[in-house]
């Protein structure tokens, strides 16, 4: 079974100060097309961006276009902000050095400032994150006072003891915030429907195949739900463990 409290805890924060992880660290959001959350020291909205430039002569940073775009005035004006994303389970953030420049690049719209002095890198998963197979996936449901008089229906893609990944049909950008937390996730698992509520820290339409992935962390989860998750986590880390003997 999976010890929730340890989750976050078996790997402190760090504080990385050097050019060359500092700098290691910010191409893995590059490259992963990870999304970043930026908050404003004043405000209480999150906003969403990208990391899409990094020049290490320069020492310069590039974010693209912020959603929603109102976050752009607040960056403009100089207002504070700082900046977490997250990849493989690894927390990145770090504190904005200003001032910012709007620039045009061959992504669009993005802003340049300079890079980070220091960045928090922090291993918050240790928990199995399983698959599910295509022709088994979980039918899930997503409704809060974020979502008056509606809910999202859509299926589990993965599950982990602390978190999983969704994908809704169409373009739900504009109706999720990341950062909200709704309060009523449920989803119909083997061992056991869970209802719980969730944090929205990814999100991503894919216009190709017209669907929305969005990634949520369990927030306050029961004892009972979240044994229903740990066995059908284990379930599926057996199964993958036999399937790896099978082609191996």
């Amino acid at each position: 079974m999976f010890n929730h409290s340890a989750d976050d805890a078996a790997h402190p924060p760090k504080v990385l100060t050097t050019p060359l992880e500092i700098i290691a660290n910010l191409r893995s959001l590059q490259e992963g097309r990870d999304p970043l959350i930026i908050t404003f020291a004043e405000r209480n909205q999150r906003f969403q961006s990208y990391v899409i430039g990094i020049d290490r002569d320069a020492g310069s940073l590039v974010l693209d276009e912020m959603i929603p775009r109102e976050g752009e005035r607040y960056l403009l004006a100089g207002e504070p902000f700082k900046v977490e994303g997250f990849h493989d389970g690894v927390r990145i953030a770090w504190d904005a050095v200003g001032p910012i420049a709007l620039v045009d690049n061959d992504n669009g719209r993005g802003y340049q400032g300079r890079l980070p002095s220091a960045i928090i890198y922090h291993q918050r998963r240790n928990a199995f994150r399983a698959p599910l197979k295509l022709s088994a996936l979980v039918d899930v449901a997503l409704a809060g006072d974020k979502l008056p008089a509606q809910t999202l229906r859509g299926k589990l893609l993965d599950l982990s003891a602390t978190g999983c990944k969704l994908r809704f049909d169409g373009d739900l950008s504009e109706r999720l915030q990341l950062g909200q937390v709704y309060e009523r996730f449920s989803a119909a698992l083997p061992f056991g429907p869970i209802t719980t509520a969730v944090e929205l820290r990814y999100l991503h339409f894919e216009e190709r195949l017209d669907a929305t992935f969005a990634g949520v962390r369990f927030h306050n989860m029961s004892g009972l739900a979240g044994r229903n998750v740990e066995r059908f986590v284990y379930q599926l880390q057996r199964e993958a463990r036999r399937f790896d003997k099978d082609v191996f």
